[in-house]
């Protein structure tokens, strides 16, 4: 996919000054928030704006994420690239590509079919054979191939959903916001056989994770949430 030599300057400055700037040392992920071409998966309208230092609508009343919070949120997963990661809320899907070029393999859960077929073509297009996108409720995870070496949630759960720490592999890490629909603390679980140690890293507003175990609807009047 050829590229303007624009959007490659957009995307460096993205880098160095949003996110290697507010102290996101991984090279590996650094590296790959520097070469997948994120205005890609936003919508053709914000496609300007696709490298700002801010969440976008990407329709659905879903956003995709600040490029800060998806480097940081990538960085507290600590991959190395043997793992088999399972990613809840698919969304644009560029979350996705992100961990997809960290991570032996990355299965992506959505529960709304039109962005999950998006995202797809959008995944197939940058030839992301180790991510697949599937149409579920997230908060129940995907026990089919589980465990998983990590997890991420990229929606707000008002606690942390017991089906995820069951499917979280020993030495594991889980990332997720969790609190309020109105605001939420970012987490990091690992899991260390059947116990779990807890870091609170940072405040966040993230959409609500809807489902069985998250929260019941989402109807409320969009926001601008990272």
């Amino acid at each position: 996919m050829k590229e303007s030599d624009e959007l490659i300057q957009a995307r460096e400055r993205m880098v160095e000054d949003q996110i290697r700037s507010r102290g996101i040392k991984d090279t590996r992920v650094l590296d790959a928030m520097r070469t997948i071409p994120r205005h890609v998966f936003v919508p053709s309208e914000n496609r300007h704006i696709a490298y700002a230092d801010a969440p976008l609508p990407i329709g659905h009343r879903q956003t995709i994420s600040q490029p800060f919070i998806v480097a940081l949120m990538t960085e507290l997963l600590e991959l190395k690239g043997d793992e088999i990661v399972l990613e809840i809320g698919t969304g644009s899907g560029y979350q996705a590509a992100i961990l997809g070029r960290l991570a032996k393999r990355v299965y992506s859960l959505e529960r709304i079919p039109e962005l999950a077929e998006q995202a797809k073509e959008v995944l197939y297009a940058l030839s992301f054979d180790n991510v697949e996108v599937l149409v579920a409720d997230g908060s129940q995870g995907l026990l089919e191939y589980a465990p998983y070496g990590a997890i991420m949630v990229t929606a707000a759960a008002p606690r942390v959903p017991t089906p995820l720490k069951e499917q979280l592999a020993d030495g594991g890490r889980l990332v997720l916001p969790v609190g309020e629909q109105a605001g939420q603390i970012l987490e990091r679980w690992k899991r260390k056989g059947d116990d779990f140690g807890r870091e609170r890293v940072a405040p966040v507003a993230f959409v609500p994770l809807v489902g069985e175990h998250g929260w019941d609807s989402d109807e409320r009047p969009f926001s601008w949430w990272v």
